[in-house]
């Protein structure tokens, strides 16, 4: 299992929300540069960063600096935020990123991304579902998770028929930036209900155990942020504890 250390942008520097909360914002580094060298010094193969102002607008606002930071290490990155059009993807790919991710239109525009699937190829499109429980039920948020998509979270991934899609990024807002815990119980339904997708569980990491528990489930990748900048435990422990059998 790969670990995505994360590094969301807000005013060009490196903070984490509550809850994707844009109200409970914690700042960490000044210079997102000196972070990603980090992450890349200590193993990452894969780093996630995301454009929380473009996320919060709807519409692209640090792809250029995303870009930069791209450029300066030989590590992949799989990047969003902002992502709302086939140019917006287009830039990022050019720009070096390795994978898009796309949020919100991956809800309410499926055609649209479906089209970009199959321009721009299954492995460079990350399809990222936001999702909040309600009434038990992981229903997808959108516009920087302040609205409720008026859908479940099955019925959105049955818009894309097994072979249109290929990775896929969840997160249950509730849990993250918490460090309370992954949702275990939703990533096991997403693997039990669509294992023909390449998952990626994200919300909620605190401990290496979490770490152990999203593997045994049989997910691919664990977006790992708080909890590092938290100094919870270090990113080489967690890449070994992935790697664990």
């Amino acid at each position: 299992m790969l670990i995505y250390p994360a590094i969301d942008l807000k005013d060009g520097v490196c903070v984490r929300l509550m809850h994707g909360d844009f109200a409970q914002v914690t700042h960490y580094d000044q210079q997102p540069a000196a972070r990603l060298t980090t992450f890349a010094a200590e193993g990452a193969e894969w780093i996630h960063i995301v454009d929380l102002d473009g996320a919060e607008a709807g519409e692209a606002r640090q792809h250029a600096l995303i870009g930069e930071l791209t450029q300066a290490i030989d590590v992949k990155v799989q990047s969003g935020g902002g992502v709302r059009s086939a140019d917006d993807v287009k830039k990022l790919l050019d720009a070096g990123v390795s994978r898009v991710v796309v949020g919100s239109l991956a809800v309410t525009q499926p055609e649209a991304v479906a089209t970009w699937l199959e321009t721009f190829g299954v492995e460079r499109i990350t399809l990222a579902l936001d999702v909040k429980i309600e009434d038990g039920v992981p229903v997808p948020a959108l516009k920087g998770w302040t609205q409720s998509s008026g859908m479940t979270l099955w019925e959105a991934l049955d818009r894309y028929p097994k072979g249109m899609a290929k990775h896929l990024l969840v997160t249950d807002v509730g849990r993250d930036g918490a460090l309370t815990g992954p949702n275990l119980d939703l990533l096991a339904e997403i693997r039990s209900r669509r294992p023909d997708l390449v998952l990626q569980a994200s919300g909620g990491v605190s401990s290496l155990d979490d770490i152990a528990a999203i593997k045994a489930l049989g997910c691919h990748g664990a977006i790992v942020g708080r909890a590092l900048y938290e100094n919870c435990f270090t990113l080489p422990e967690a890449i070994a504890a992935a790697k664990r059998s």
